[in-house]
């Protein structure tokens, strides 16, 4: 069984960055960066919290997945990314989880970044 766990894994992570290719190069080096170091960082987690994680990015991939083909179907040529969060979702997140999503938004929100992203807490559209 924990083979066949490692195998869903290993592909959804694939699955992730083989989607990340549709998005704008900052974008894309941002979330490749990201995915590698969350992936790593829960190498060794519980059953449970493993199972989250999975969920999880599983959505991601989907909701990726979707956007992209909307973005390949539009018309306009202006490509839109990304989805608002809740406040209701942010008080379920750890203070870990917090954390780390200021220091996101710190690395997509520096004066000299090497990513260029609104900073707007709408979709990049």
């Amino acid at each position: 069984m924990p083979g066949q766990h490692v195998l869903r894994v290993r592909s959804l992570y694939r699955r992730i960055l083989q989607l990340h290719r549709a998005l704008p190069p900052d974008l894309k080096a941002l979330g490749d960066q990201y995915v590698k170091d969350e992936f790593r960082r829960h190498k060794t987690v519980g059953a449970d919290e493993a199972r989250r994680f999975m969920q999880e990015w599983e959505v991601y991939a989907a909701v990726l997945w979707q956007q992209a083909k909307d973005n390949r179907q539009n018309s306009t040529g202006k490509a839109c990314f990304g989805a608002s969060l809740p406040e209701e979702r942010l008080n379920d997140f750890s203070d870990e989880q917090i954390g780390q999503l200021q220091e996101l938004m710190q690395e997509a929100t520096k004066p000299n970044r090497q990513f260029s992203l609104p900073d707007s807490s709408k979709p990049t559209c």
